[in-house]
């Protein structure tokens, strides 16, 4: 266990440095988390911001704040959800979507570089198993 923890820990920390890289990338005064942002607003827009709070476990008023920090970035925009007259659905604009698959593809060849020695099932085994940690994790909360 305590290697498991020090890979773990590293990898989350690469991961948060990258995350950080990609953000400025996208926008030069993007916050590092709102990258993961993006990227759950590009496989499930449009989502409520009280789904995505929920999805990212954090809370309303963290969630607003950073929403409202892409949509000055003319990266997001908030529309009335038909559903609910109280709410908004959020979604990437063009000009986010645009950067964002631009920033993207250039972190996809970065993966692809680096695993270039793996064997493609050693690739889907580890996608594999960080998916099952991640549900792991959402079934704690």
């Amino acid at each position: 266990m305590e290697a498991l923890e020090r890979e773990l820990t590293v990898f989350y920390r690469r991961a948060r440095a990258s995350s950080g890289e990609m953000a400025r990338e996208l926008h030069p005064e993007l916050e590092p988390a709102a990258y993961g942002l993006l990227v759950r607003l590009q496989e499930c827009e449009p989502e409520r911001a009280t789904d995505l709070a929920a999805y990212f476990g954090v809370g309303k008023a963290t969630m607003s704040r950073q929403l409202r920090a892409l949509e000055v970035l003319g990266l997001v925009t908030r529309e009335p959800d038909p559903a609910d007259g109280r709410a908004f659905l959020m979604r990437m604009t063009a000009e986010g979507r645009e950067r964002f698959s631009r920033v993207r593809a250039a972190r996809r060849s970065r993966y692809l570089r680096r695993l270039a020695s793996w064997d493609r099932g050693e690739v889907s085994e580890l996608a594999r198993l960080l998916q099952r940690l991640n549900e792991l994790q959402d079934s704690d909360d």
